[in-house]
């Protein structure tokens, strides 16, 4: 039996199903460095371990998981060739691509790059070519995040350049659920190297995966991918196995770029022993400092 307190209350587990009883493991000795988290196992009906989980924030480049969903939901060919065209309107960040303008590649290829790489001018291409359009792909995002009841998730661009992209690490879990079911994005999000062939004009392009525990066979990642903005901290959504199970890990917001990684080890640690060992002390003072800054602003927004 759990015993009632702040610590159950700080780490209290969501149901990520509706009309579902709240469940939570035991929450002495998890400590991680992300501070926004939530595990659960893929076939279960309610989280395992929830930080902060309901709590909407940034997602960065996350959001091109529901891109891929997007994308193979139309049923449009893999093997149709499409054009990089200039962007119609500024990216809302750094977009910096070594992809050419007017160049073309497979919509596969294309889906590919911007999962196991991230590579932005893909997603966004992607979504210009969509039947809708660029405008048609966003709200079909938001559409689908509706679907999957995603209530606190938003998004406003395919890419997740914009610090508007946002949702909660328990709706994230739902996302890696409905992404499973795609061997595609199984496939692609998991690719450790790819060299993309693009046409007119001819030329070749190496891409590696954002996520190393992809390169781990003991890991046995069956979906993957990374994200950061400053304002998103460094990201991680992933299923792997576990146990002879499918974990999913949602980590948001963390400071190091291995930070995220380090946390899916403390995890994996902590279902296995109970103890997931320490966070290092500038991880826990910027998730002190981001938790601070949430309060203030929910301050906020409650007195206006």
């Amino acid at each position: 039996m759990l015993r009632f307190g702040l610590v159950v209350l700080v780490f209290i587990a969501h149901s990520w199903l509706p009309a579902q009883a709240h469940e939570v493991k035991a929450p002495g000795g998890l400590q991680l460095a992300s501070v926004n988290a939530a595990v659960a196992y893929a076939d279960g009906e309610k989280l395992l371990f929830g930080k902060n989980a309901d709590r909407q924030v940034p997602i960065a480049s996350v959001t091109k998981l529901m891109t891929a969903l997007v994308v193979m939901d139309s049923g449009q060919s893999l093997n149709e060739w499409l054009e990089f065209r200039k962007r119609h309107i500024p990216a809302p960040a750094n977009a910096y691509t070594r992809i050419r303008v007017g160049s073309e590649l497979k919509r596969g290829d294309i889906l590919r790059i911007a999962l196991m790489s991230s590579e932005n001018f893909a997603a966004y291409t992607l979504a210009r070519h969509y039947p809708g359009g660029y405008d048609g792909f966003v709200t079909a995002m938001n559409d689908k995040a509706a679907e999957l009841g995603m209530e606190s998730t938003v998004f406003v661009d395919p890419t997740g350049l914009s610090v508007a992209n946002q949702a909660s690490a328990a709706d994230l879990v739902r996302l890696v659920v409905a992404a499973n079911k795609y061997p595609e994005i199984r496939n692609y999000s998991t690719t450790r190297y790819f060299t993309a062939s693009f046409r007119q004009p001819r030329y070749r392009l190496p891409f590696g995966n954002t996520n190393a525990l992809v390169h781990r066979d003991s890991w046995g990642v069956g979906i993957s991918k990374t994200g950061y903005l400053s304002e998103a901290g460094r990201c991680l959504v992933m299923l792997h196995q576990f146990e002879g199970r499918q974990l999913v890990t949602v980590l948001l917001d963390s400071l190091g770029t291995r930070s995220p990684m380090g946390d899916a080890g403390r995890i994996r640690r902590w279902l296995s022993t109970g103890n997931s060992g320490t966070v290092a002390a500038a991880a826990r003072d910027y998730a002190r400092q981001k938790n601070e800054a949430y309060a203030e602003s929910e301050t906020s927004v409650s007195s206006n």
